[in-house]
């Protein structure tokens, strides 16, 4: 519980101050989180997959428990949009909601508290696979349209480049001159607290009601997600560091970028916004439960 309240408060408060900022005084959201996606973010992506350091060992059975956890998810909230008769863009919340974890910020920090160093590494590998499907593929999916108009849309984002250039510089073992690194990193982490305080901001220009989406959206999130990873787990025979990295990083809330993007690219951006706090401060009920579910006492 102390690493959830060490994680979750910090954000909280930031939150709390954007959305106390934006019933204050006038602001321009949209150049903020045009600022944040095309700069900040791409920053942010670069730096940790430039720095990243994860485990060997734990690569291909965590990629593969990670493929099989988000093709199970997709297909069930699929199927369960359909059977519920619900539109397009609801169904496609949903799926921005459950398929984006906190699996940075929030996701790391509860893994290095309740499994340590070795937990850490292998968590790194789960955090680069879920920033793939977020800055790779999620744009072109929150746009809609064909998959050669969505793939074309992709590359053209900073966000894609910043990913591969990472990842390249990391497997080449390339160091960038000047201290540049440095420079890169300055910019990626004024991300996390522009975001937030964006979220906040963005709250405070509508009034804060939670209804069925936000429970169903974090319900997924915080406790279908979590399962059908364990369930993965065992069908795969993880060993068990493994299996208790892929179920605790996929316990985690809605991730903060999937705001930044459904208003950016299209969608009902505040219902996710209103998600991504709901899911969160649920977070507080659900990890713990989690937590017992993979052992952790």
């Amino acid at each position: 519980m102390q690493a959830l309240l060490n994680t979750v408060v910090p954000v909280a408060l930031v939150v709390l101050s954007g959305y106390l900022l934006g019933r204050r005084v006038a602001m321009d959201l949209t150049t903020l989180s045009r600022l944040t996606l095309y700069l900040l973010v791409p920053a942010l992506i670069f730096d940790a997959m430039y720095r990243a350091e994860y485990s060997r060992e734990g690569l291909w059975g965590l990629t593969l428990g990670f493929a099989l956890t988000y093709t199970f998810l997709y297909l069930l909230i699929l199927g369960a949009g359909r059977l519920l008769g619900l539109s397009p863009e609801a169904a496609k919340g949903l799926l921005v909601c459950s398929l984006f974890p906190n699996s940075g910020n929030m996701g790391l920090s509860l893994t290095f508290f309740a499994l340590g160093e070795e937990g850490l590494r292998r968590a790194v590998v789960y955090f680069i696979l879920s920033s793939v499907v977020m800055f790779g593929l999620g744009p072109a999916f929150i746009r809609g349209g064909s998959l050669r108009e969505g793939l074309l849309f992709t590359l053209r984002l900073p966000l894609f480049y910043a990913l591969f250039l990472g990842l390249l510089f990391k497997a080449l073992g390339l160091t960038l001159p000047f201290r540049l690194d440095e420079g890169v990193r300055l910019m990626g982490q004024a991300a996390i607290p522009v975001l937030l305080l964006t979220l906040g901001m963005q709250m405070a220009k509508t009034p804060f009601q939670i209804g069925a989406f936000e429970g169903v959206a974090s319900g997924l999130r915080l406790l279908l997600a979590p399962l059908t990873a364990y369930a993965v787990g065992l069908l795969l025979g993880l060993p068990t560091l493994e299996h208790q990295v892929l179920v605790l990083q996929s316990a985690t809330p809605v991730a903060v970028n999937a705001f930044l993007m459904t208003k950016e690219f299209g969608g009902d951006a505040l219902r996710v916004a209103r998600s991504v706090v709901v899911s969160t401060f649920l977070a507080f009920l659900t990890v713990p439960l989690v937590l017992f579910l993979i052992g952790i006492r």
